[in-house]
């Protein structure tokens, strides 16, 4: 077990290496370029779509749910521990420049975001229950010129989807809220593995309208309370901030060798920030893996375009604001190098994290740590299942089977929380990088169409803004 366990280690080394990394922001690089930065130039009209009454209304289109619900379930998925054990982890592992290129990647994971929803809703069809299916493989079986190719990467898509769904969409999420709660006010996992089964089991038995509804409220209130106390640890620091953002810069564009963390090697103090900053900002956005694209098809829209922009607000909201708070409010707070007395070793993950809101709001910022890591976790399991649920729908196409993977993919939500999953992360690590491949290639074999798709559409948001303008001078 333990040569398979060092294999798997250095399978999930190399899959997250240089070329895949190269692969994930060079897409995003290539496509920004291609649509004229529209994606960057659009993103207030974005904001805006988002925020609207319109968005949570089903009048405009057809589709399953509301724009908006479809965001806050792609949202569910996205913003997961990664926004809090993620950013201390790529802290620690890469330094604090790792925050620098976490924000860069989601510059162009925009790009990358918004081309994958626009494209599945573009080609997704209507299944016999009159529910919509869509997501990189309906993208790459139906746009793709050579049917042949575009089956194959469409089968490989979503075999890897459903088989990430169960371990980082299922076990790791529902470990990190058992390991949390225990942690922090002494729980049982098993307790807590338990009531987590049982929830999931009953929202998921709800389908996608019940699932969209839970979403609708748990992602906004979660992250706006997350925000709240992360600003006001910021504050409490505010005196070191200044530095402390001098400092993040410096280790991201400056060489110079250091220890690179995780990987016990010396290298390239800003390949070591880049390498674990651009991994842990596209594991936490999800930007280029395809995952989003699934529920966005799910949105009531009349234009594929417009919820290509609403869907690509996702990594706005998840890295540039979320992460970004919790990357300040580590550095600002001087712990990030601290030992832990217990055990002898750097803080990291949630205990970094938990070390730094306590700096201002003592044992009550602990708390909350802890608090928004269930909240988080637990939505990302409830968004990566329909994720697991469409792709395995894409394969079988028979719904029993379908409704059996919702009882199998709470009752497994058990084994996560209560059994130790160090093999099941790098596992669950492959089969994320594994979705990313196929899904890539069809975004840059399909770059022309994404071009086309925003230069058709882009007169629609200039008379949307004129007649806006228009309407407020009268």
């Amino acid at each position: 077990m333990e040569t398979f366990s060092n294999i798997v280690s250095a399978v999930d080394s190399f899959v997250w290496g240089p070329v895949m990394l190269v692969l994930l922001v060079g897409t995003g690089i290539f496509l920004t370029v291609r649509i004229g930065f529209r994606t960057w130039l659009n993103l207030p009209y974005a904001l805006k779509s988002v925020l609207s009454k319109e968005a949570r209304t089903t009048n405009r289109g057809t589709g399953d749910i509301s724009p908006f619900a479809a965001l806050m379930t792609a949202l569910a998925a996205t913003i997961g521990t990664g926004n809090i054990v993620g950013v201390a982890t790529a802290l620690v592992s890469g330094g604090p420049g790792a925050l620098v290129w976490m924000e860069i990647s989601a510059i162009f994971g925009l790009t990358s975001k918004f081309s994958e929803c626009m494209l599945a809703i573009k080609y997704r069809t209507v299944n016999d229950q009159g529910e919509m299916l869509g997501g990189p493989m309906t993208t790459m079986k139906r746009g793709f010129k050579n049917k042949t190719v575009g089956a194959v990467l469409a089968m490989l898509f979503a075999i890897f989807a459903v088989i990430a769904s169960f371990g980082i969409g299922n076990m790791t999420q529902a470990n990190s809220i058992s390991s949390a709660l225990n942690n922090t006010f002494s729980v049982p996992t098993w307790v807590t593995g338990a009531i987590i089964t049982v929830l999931v089991l009953v929202i998921l038995l709800g389908g996608i309208t019940r699932l969209s509804k839970v979403s609708s409220v748990i992602v906004p209130v979660m992250a706006v309370f997350y925000l709240i106390f992360g600003i006001i640890v910021i504050l409490g620091n505010i005196t070191e901030l200044p530095a402390a953002i001098v400092l993040m810069f410096k280790c991201a564009f400056t060489p110079g060798a250091v220890t690179g963390g995780v990987l016990g090697t010396i290298v390239s103090g800003m390949m070591n920030s880049m390498r674990f900053g651009v991994a842990r900002g596209v594991f936490s956005n999800e930007a280029g893996m395809g995952s989003a694209a699934i529920t966005a098809a799910a949105a009531t829209t009349d234009d594929p375009v417009r919820q290509g922009y609403i869907n690509m607000t996702g990594t706005f909201f998840d890295t540039i604001v979320i992460c970004t708070v919790t990357g300040l409010a580590i550095c600002s707070s001087g712990v990030l190098g601290t030992i832990d007395p217990s055990t002898g070793e750097l803080l990291t993950g949630s205990s970094l994290t938990i070390a730094a809101f306590e700096s201002v709001l003592g044992t009550f910022g602990g708390w909350m740590v802890t608090i928004g890591i269930v909240l988080f976790a637990f939505s990302t399991i409830l968004g990566w299942e329909y994720h697991g649920e469409k792709a395995l729908e894409y394969i079988v196409k028979k719904p029993s089977i379908c409704m059996a993977y919702r009882v199998i993919f709470a009752l497994v939500a058990f084994i996560g929380a209560t059994t130790s999953l160090d093999l099941v992360w790098n596992l669950s690590d492959i089969a994320n990088a594994l979705m990313a491949i196929p899904n890539l290639i069809s975004l840059l074999a399909l770059s022309g169409v994404i071009a086309k798709e925003v230069k058709r559409f882009q007169p629609t948001i200039d008379a949307e803004r004129a007649s806006k303008k228009a309407a407020k001078t009268r």
